[in-house]
């Protein structure tokens, strides 16, 4: 079968390996990739990796360079194992692709996205979305009313990173909330935002391509470049009484915009860290003090906000394919998906590869 594979930085190949084979285990489903997305994590990877990618077998999944890609993806089921029951051959499915065990600390407790030993398809099993088949847990199966999309499925992966810091803010009817950060997730979290009836949106974005699409997303979002906004001036003239905002959501992973949110919210506000900070940042510590703050901290989702992301979906109120500028085959997926993700001067926001082109 075709598929992506990743083998080091800067050495990603479409090439033919076998496809799944043998016995399908009782609790397995295999499965046919329809629309895959490349994410964050995957540009990562391939600009300086292996980092999450395994070299050496994984400690729980075994799986070990190459890898085949892709964890963000929709699907049709081709054949299930005996005590699958919840889906069928045919089904149309979104993949949740974290992998743990169910009987760890984490995973008596339901929190399966914390355990020290998690894998995730794509990344660290030995199948991904960019396959032409791929073999994952019934748990990894998620099914999709036929409001959904392939496309739309596709992107419940990333949506549940948006959602989830939008639910850790405890953003709500009303709520005032600044975005810092319009990548893929901050455009999530900006739809999100509003799909939790978020009052007055304001973003924070450097580059003008993303100002733009921010705006379109979201027309009536008050969208800034900090560098060229008095921003206490913006947050005191646009908040009641002066005060801030009530959530900010901090979608980068850097410490200028950590610390933007520090300064926007009002006193007792909530600051919440959704982007992913690769070195340590320094903030004013007194300030959060002095703010008598909240600072909730982010990893991956709980699995089962899935279903309600299909849902909000389905009901037009979370319309994530909107973030999505451009659907290519496989065999471009090094030229016009990462290396086009990765050119500055590109407007490209979310690459989708589609494993049927």
């Amino acid at each position: 079968m075709k598929a992506v594979r990743y083998y080091s930085k800067k050495d990603i190949r479409v090439e033919d390996v076998p496809a799944p084979s043998g016995p399908l285990g009782e609790d397995m489903v295999l499965i046919e990739p329809l629309v895959c997305g490349i994410c964050g994590t995957d540009l990562h990877e391939y600009i300086a990796g292996p980092i999450v990618t395994p070299a050496t077998p994984h400690v729980y999944s075994g799986a070990t360079l190459p890898q085949i890609l892709g964890h963000e993806f929709s699907a049709r089921v081709l054949e299930v194992g005996k005590n699958v029951t919840h889906v069928q051959p045919g089904s149309r499915v979104s993949i949740q692709p974290l992998i743990s065990p169910r009987d760890d600390y984490y995973g008596r407790r339901g929190l399966f996205h914390l355990s020290e030993k998690m894998a995730c398809v794509g990344l660290s099993w030995d199948w991904g979305g960019m396959g032409e088949r791929a073999v994952v847990n019934g748990y990894n199966v998620f099914p999709v009313p036929d409001s959904v999309s392939d496309i739309q499925a596709a992107m419940i992966e990333p949506a549940a990173v948006a959602l989830y810091g939008v639910d850790r803010g405890g953003v709500t009817s009303g709520s005032t909330v600044l975005v810092s950060g319009v990548g893929p997730i901050g455009a999530l979290v900006l739809l999100a935002a509003k799909a939790a009836g978020a009052a007055k949106i304001f973003v924070s974005e450097l580059n003008p391509n993303r100002r733009a699409l921010a705006q379109k997303l979201v027309p009536e979002a008050i969208v800034f470049d900090p560098r060229e906004t008095d921003t206490e001036k913006l947050f005191r003239d646009q908040t009641e009484e002066g005060v801030g905002v009530d959530v900010a959501l901090e979608c980068v992973g850097a410490e200028a915009s950590l610390n933007l949110c520090a300064k926007a919210v009002r006193r007792q506000g909530t600051v919440v860290q959704v982007g992913l900070h690769v070195k340590p940042a320094a903030i004013d510590a007194m300030l959060w003090a002095l703010k008598d703050i909240t600072v909730e901290a982010t990893w991956c989702y709980p699995v089962q906000i899935w279903p309600r992301i299909a849902a909000m979906i389905g009901a037009g109120i979370f319309p994530v394919e909107k973030i999505v500028t451009a659907e290519i085959a496989p065999e471009d997926v090094v030229e016009k998906g990462f290396e086009a993700l990765l050119d500055p001067k590109a407007s490209h926001m979310k690459i989708l590869v589609n494993m049927k082109a």
